[in-house]
């Protein structure tokens, strides 16, 4: 895919990736590691949806 997408598209991929952000480390410590995998996580090739 390249550069040249619709902005509507690149929103929604923005918030796609940020979603798919790892746990931050500080609430690793504040839950005493029993929150450990952001359940959100996705491959970022894969397929995506196209919902927003």
């Amino acid at each position: 895919m390249g550069a040249r997408k619709p902005s509507g598209r690149k929103i929604r991929l923005h918030k796609k990736t940020k979603q798919a952000s790892p746990v931050p480390a500080w609430i690793l410590l504040k839950t005493r590691r029993r929150v450990r995998t952001n359940p959100k996580r996705r491959p970022w090739r894969s397929a995506y949806t196209e919902v927003g």
